[in-house]
């Protein structure tokens, strides 16, 4: 959507993205199509108001929240496809904490610990996509050294 300095609407444009369900509870998007589809609409919103982006005096982006995509950052790529924030796979890492964790968890976010956080849909990519923890823990191996050196 683009607004006029008043906040009137002056343009729009949308476009879905794809629903993958692989096992009952796993909800994902491909982050590439994500992209894709973004752009898509930036540009349909431009067009649909005649615009060029020397038009525009600020971007706001929003996004689903608690979605998880994990990037390689040697490629550019996603190591896997986004895991949506309703997706339930990661409820025996959240059933499995111990209250100290649950805790801690709690008095930090204000939150009950939940199969939406991030954190557990990064832990299950770490535990389950072949190549991310090898490539993690490269990165940290890497990190050490150079605070060191």
């Amino acid at each position: 959507m683009v607004f006029d300095r008043s906040g009137r609407e002056i343009a729009r444009h949308q476009v879905e993205h794809d629903q993958i369900l692989p096992k009952p509870g796993w909800v994902e998007h491909d982050p590439l199509q994500i992209v894709a589809r973004t752009n898509e609409s930036i540009a349909g919103a431009l067009s649909a108001g005649s615009l060029t982006a020397n038009d525009l005096a600020a971007i706001g982006v929003t996004n689903q929240r608690e979605t998880t995509v994990v990037w390689n950052p040697k490629t550019g790529r996603p190591w896997y496809n986004a895991i949506v924030w309703q997706d339930t796979r990661t409820d025996h890492i959240i059933n499995g904490l111990d209250t100290e964790a649950a805790n801690a968890i709690r008095s930090k976010t204000c939150l009950p610990p939940a199969t939406y956080f991030s954190a557990a849909k990064i832990q299950w990519i770490l535990e389950n996509v072949d190549g991310v923890a090898r490539r993690q823990r490269a990165v940290k191996r890497c990190s050490a050294t150079s605070i060191r050196g």
